[in-house]
């Protein structure tokens, strides 16, 4: 790659820090400097670029490494209302001219964002007043005549139309819910009641979200207001919790909620109402900045690297006559949209709520945030919210395969929204073989209480599957227990079981009901889904570890060699190893040579020679049956001539452990209520298909299950297609400069 220093970048963060800026500067630093692209920092966002001096500074390699971990912003952040004037931006304008910059990479809110683009209008006509007053030469003027900007959105808050998710909103979430499931353990002891606030000024996302993952029973959003008996709807419902078995109640309130009229609804008149009517002890939480704080998230970490690196693909694309664009994630990929055109949609929505017209607020937050309101709604209420029909139907959910982290979520989310139907609901308890035995029992609402936040699986699991012989047992227990229904909740030995099931329909008539299978596993290898339960709460565990590992390791020189689970699935591996900042990872789908190792021992001994103190591989368990872990470390140290210690780690099944993350719980809960409508509306109609289901580009899809062996790979367990793979480059660009970047 031919190096261009007549280019160079600025970056900069701006309005409320977010748990992943970090991350997103690495990446636009590494990114920049590997494209042969001088790259600077400017330090305390916009007062920076207003104050110059040694505010902005160039950034090497190096500069940006061990931040991975980092919460809040290593370049800073303050406000800067001399900014607003056009001195202000004057002022800006010759300290960027100075180190050559007319390229911005700028990281915050809405109010970050739209002063940039401003900047950026403005720039020709600032140029030449600083042509007129002397402070530039002509020269300068003619070779920076516009301003290029990119934007990420910086937000705990995830209220910036165009993107899914905002830098920090995914880190905040697991603060609030780590808070609630301590709440809650607390609240249960004494029978309490507990009202949580957390932010969010116009959007509910944290307080929704927060709400499902952390089994709450009513909240409170800005974008949909409560009915106007609002107060004593609240308390029936929470009466109804505890006659159903609840020990505790937890309100969740976003610090926007407001009434129909748009008067505000404080955590503290929740409260005064609770404590009024139910005659219960009420207390207060109010999260307030701790939702900021803290290590970013292993999603937080990885979508920050991805946008980074898009966003310096962005901006050296951009012309003069290029409309700025804001970089996010748009269906699970990195999308690019007009910056201004998602601003002023994202400033749209506080408009809608201000004008109380909240049915267009919900409708600008997307038919996703809508879905999960209304599921929200249907399981926190203990009675059913529909007319049961004449003749309840019979739904049993069971699980199969290995334990994934959030089985318990969405056996509960399947139980109480099927409740909500009218259905009669059934636990089949030890997977398989408790079918087999007989081991099924009538669920209750009550029955599932206390699951969301649980780690394992009560129902039970095992990778034991029927045999041939074994499925007129089968058929003999559906029958038997007049199953309509089967949810299967597990990996790829579930999968096989319900086309085994659907294949031998015409030999076992008990077979033709709806089954459908829900995808949880934790190497994040079932077809039809590109992300299974369980997976992202591996990731963090991983991530955690490693994140222990290279503290540790710091102070010495030493490679570590980590092995993380993933059978012939490289998803764990890969990810964790862009979310830890790892310099090499070892793929089944790649496989390893011995060329490759020695490669690898080559740049091991020059990076160590070069003043490096650490050195983190990441193999995946399956990469290479001779390669092994333990070979490669034998091989490093053997190698490396006493220049380095080596040690592995075995992470092993603590990547299967540990309470589901809230996006698990989330996804558990989403596409549990899907399952549950498709069950449905197979039994209306009088069809008996056999499905699976999970989320592709970010929606929920459906496929037959008879045509599962069209898209996978059988001998290796995975699926033909692997989007994440295409995430290779960025994650090698990371973690070496290229040759003769600068």
């Amino acid at each position: 790659m031919v190096s261009n220093l007549s280019i160079s970048i600025g970056v900069l963060t701006s309005g409320g820090d977010a748990q992943g800026m970090n991350a997103a500067v690495r990446a636009v630093v590494r990114s920049a400097l590997n494209l042969g692209v001088a790259v600077h920092a400017i330090f305390e966002g916009y007062q920076g670029m207003v104050d110059g001096g040694d505010r902005i500074r160039s950034l090497s390699w190096d500069d940006v490494g061990s931040i991975l971990h980092r919460g809040g912003t290593i370049i800073g952040t303050a406000r800067c209302p001399v900014f607003r004037e056009r001195e202000g931006r004057l002022a800006a304008a010759r300290n960027l001219l100075r180190h050559g910059i007319d390229r911005l990479v700028v990281i915050g809110g809405d109010g970050s964002l739209t002063g940039a683009n401003l900047f950026r209008q403005e720039w020709a006509s600032l140029v030449a007043e600083l042509v007129e007053r002397g402070d530039i030469d002509e020269l300068t003027a003619q070779r920076h005549p516009a301003l290029m900007i990119t934007g990420l959105v910086g937000s705990i808050d995830n209220d910036m139309v165009g993107t899914d998710m905002t830098i920090g909103a995914d880190s905040a979430l697991h603060r609030i819910v780590e808070a609630i499931d301590a709440i809650t353990s607390t609240a249960a002891s004494h029978q309490r009641t507990f009202v949580v606030e957390v932010m969010g000024r116009h959007c509910g996302y944290l307080a929704l979200m927060s709400a499902i993952a952390g089994g709450a029973d009513y909240v409170l959003i800005p974008e949909s207001p409560p009915s106007e008996n609002w107060e004593q709807e609240m308390c029936d419902l929470l009466r109804n919790g505890r006659a159903a078995g609840r020990r505790d109640s937890i309100v969740v309130v976003a610090e926007g909620a407001c009434d129909n009229a748009g008067g505000p609804i404080s955590s503290d008149r929740v409260r005064q109402v609770l404590q009024d009517r139910l005659g219960e002890d009420t207390r207060v939480t109010i999260l307030g900045h701790v939702q900021r704080g803290g290590t970013p998230s292993a999603f937080d970490r990885c979508m920050s690297t991805l946008v980074g690196h898009a966003a310096v693909q962005e901006l050296l694309s951009a012309t003069s006559t290029s409309e700025p664009q804001m970089v996010g994630m748009r269906y699970n990929r990195v999308r690019q949209a007009p910056l201004m055109q998602c601003v002023e949609q994202t400033h749209a929505v506080a408009r809608k709520i201000a004008e109380h017209d909240y049915a267009k607020a919900m409708e600008l937050r997307g038919s996703s945030f809508t879905e999960m309101f209304q599921t929200f709604k249907a399981m926190a209420g203990a009675p059913p919210s529909v007319i049961p029909p004449a003749r309840p139907r019979r739904l049993a959910v069971l699980h199969g395969g290995g334990l994934a982290p959030g089985m318990n979520t969405a056996a509960r989310a399947a139980v109480r929204l099927g409740l909500d139907r009218g259905h009669t609901m059934l636990g089949v308890r030890g997977s398989f073989e408790g079918l087999l035995a007989g081991r099924i029992e009538e669920l209750s609402w009550g029955d599932v209480e206390g699951w969301t936040a649980m780690g394992g699986a009560e129902l039970g699991t095992t990778r034991q599957a029927p045999t041939v012989e074994q499925l007129y047992t089968v058929a003999r227990a559906l029958e038997t227990y007049r199953i309509d229904g089967l949810l299967i909740i597990g990996g790829w030995l579930a999968y096989r079981v319900a086309h085994n099931l659907y294949s031998e329909r015409e030999r076992y008539p008990a077979f033709k009901i709806p089954i459908i299978c829900l995808p949880a596993s934790i190497d994040n290898n079932l077809p039809g889904s590109e992300l299974s339960i369980g997976a992202d709460t591996a990731l963090n565990a991983i991530v955690e570890a490693l994140d222990r590992i290279k503290q540790s390791a710091i102070a010495a020189r030493r490679c570590f060699v980590v092995e993380v689970m993933g059978r012939y699935c490289g998803y764990l591996a890969l990810m964790s190893g862009l979310a830890s900042g790892a310099e090499r990872i070892y793929l089944p789908e790649e496989g390893v040579s011995l060329k490759d190792l020695q490669a690898d021992v080559e740049r091991m001994i020059e990076g160590f020679h070069g003043g490096r103190r650490f050195y983190l591989t990441i193999r995946n368990e399956r990469a290479n049956a001779q390669y092994t872990t333990d070979f490669m470390c034998r091989l490093f140290e053997e190698e490396g001539h006493g220049l380095f210690d080596v040690r592995q780690a075995i992470l092993g099944h603590v990547q299967q452990g540990g309470n589901p993350s809230p996006f698990d719980r989330v996804l558990a809960t989403r596409l549990a209520a899907h399952c549950i409508d498709f069950l449905t509306r197979e039994l209306e109609r009088g069809s008996a298909a056999g499905a699976y289901i999970g989320l592709v580009e970010g929606k929920v899809m459906i496929s037959p299950i008879n045509r599962m062996h069209d898209v996978v790979d059988l001998e290796h367990r995975r699926p033909t297609e692997q989007w994440w793979m295409d995430l290779r480059p960025v994650m090698l660009g990371m973690a070496r400069p290229a040759a003769d970047a600068v």
